[in-house]
C-alpha cells in the first residue's frame, strides 16, 4: 500500500561471501551528509523508543539484528513499516512522527542522522506535532 508519508526504503549494497555478508552505508547511499550514528540495543520486552518528530533532521534506520516496527505519522495518515533485514533501511525525512515498537529479542537498531543531537530540533509532544502540521488548532 502506497502512502504519502515522507519515507523511503533503501536497499543497501550487499557483498555476499561464504565467510559472511557485508553491507555498506556511505555518502552516496543516503541523501544526506552523515553527522551522527547511534544504535539501540538490549531493549526490554514491550519497550518503545522514539515518540518524536524532527524539525530538520533526517534519519536512516536499519535493523542490524532482529526486527521491530516503525510507526510513522505525517499528521494526516499513519503507516507501520517493519524492519527485519540488515541490508534494507528506512529513510525518515523531517516532519514525520516516529515510534519504534515490537522489538524482537536481540534486536539492534542502527540510526544514521543528518545532524548532531540538537534538542531544539525535537518535537516530543504529539499534540504539539499536530499543531505544527496545522491539523489541530492551538
Amino acid at each position: 500500500m502506497k502512502n504519502n508519508i515522507d519515507i523511503q526504503r533503501i536497499i543497501l549494497p550487499k557483498i555476499e561471501d561464504p565467510r559472511g555478508n557485508l553491507s555498506i552505508i556511505e555518502k552516496n547511499t543516503i541523501p544526506f551528509e552523515i553527522k551522527r550514528v547511534y544504535y539501540l540495543y538490549d531493549i526490554p520486552g514491550g519497550a518503545e523508543r522514539g515518540g518524536h518528530s524532527h524539525k530538520k533532521l533526517q534519519e536512516f534506520l536499519v535493523a542490524l539484528s532482529g526486527s521491530f516496527d516503525v510507526v510513522l505519522n505525517n499528521g494526516k495518515e499513519e503507516s507501520i513499516e517493519m524492519l527485519n533485514n540488515p541490508n534494507v533501511g528506512l529513510l525518515i525525512n523531517s516532519g514525520v512522527w516516529r515510534e519504534l515498537k515490537n522489538f524482537s529479542s536481540g534486536a539492534v537498531c542502527l540510526v544514521v542522522a543528518s545532524d548532531v543531537y540538537i534538542e531544539d530540533d525535537y518535537i516530543r509532544d504529539f499534540d504539539e506535532f499536530m499543531i505544527s502540521k496545522k491539523i489541530i488548532d492551538k
